[in-house]
């Protein structure tokens, strides 16, 4: 039986029955698919939102394009600075005063005048032991400086303002003699310190984000 001309191009291929549809030819294996090199696997397009984009800053920035900082800003390192110079006049004060007041009344108990002076000498160790514990809260507020809260500010702020008020009130009553000279000072450290707490960056600095 004769399947015709196997050089008719227009008959069916060779080695295919007639009566068949032409069967597509198959790619052999080991081969890379269409579309893609070889060997190099299609790859997933990448998910936007996983992780920062390259060149995106670690920290976001605040409203209106100011970067988070990631040093402590040159005012108020002055101020902790400050902060650790006052707490070491304040605990030398504090001793002093105490152990002189311990003298003074150790003096009268001998004599035989301690009643009279015991009071005094009480509002003496009262005025000893204010300074120290001032003395502590200095240290302790110079310290969280570095890692500090919106409260650490705050705490700051009204100290720097208590101590403005006191040496006003010593500058005035001093009479121009130690007390005076000692308001001024205060009034200077004072006020270098309420300037560093109530500007735009400290603001930024104690309410930056921790991670």
């Amino acid at each position: 039986m004769s399947f015709g001309d196997p050089n008719n191009p227009y008959g069916p291929p060779q080695g295919q029955q007639p009566g068949y549809p032409p069967q597509a030819p198959q790619a052999p294996q080991g081969q890379p698919g269409y579309g893609y090199p070889q060997g190099q696997p299609p790859q997933q397009p990448q998910q936007p939102g996983y992780g920062y984009p390259q060149g995106q800053p670690a920290y976001p920035g605040f409203p209106g394009g100011n970067v988070m900082p990631v040093e402590m800003p040159g005012l108020m390192k002055t101020a902790r600075v400050l902060l650790f110079i006052l707490a070491g006049f304040q605990l030398l004060f504090g001793i002093i005063a105490g152990v002189a007041i311990g003298a003074v009344q150790d003096v009268s108990n001998g004599v035989g005048s301690g009643d009279s002076t015991n009071t005094l000498a009480g509002l003496g160790f009262l005025v000893a032991a204010l300074m120290v514990a001032l003395g502590a809260l200095s240290i302790f507020l110079g310290v969280k400086f570095k890692n500090g809260g919106s409260g650490i500010r705050i705490t700051t702020i009204v100290y720097a303002s208590l101590m403005i008020i006191g040496g006003l009130v010593n500058t005035i009553n001093g009479g121009g003699g130690s007390a005076t000279f000692g308001g001024l000072i205060s009034l200077a450290i004072a006020g270098i310190i309420l300037g560093s707490m109530v500007n735009s960056a400290a603001s930024t600095w104690f309410n930056r984000p921790r991670y």
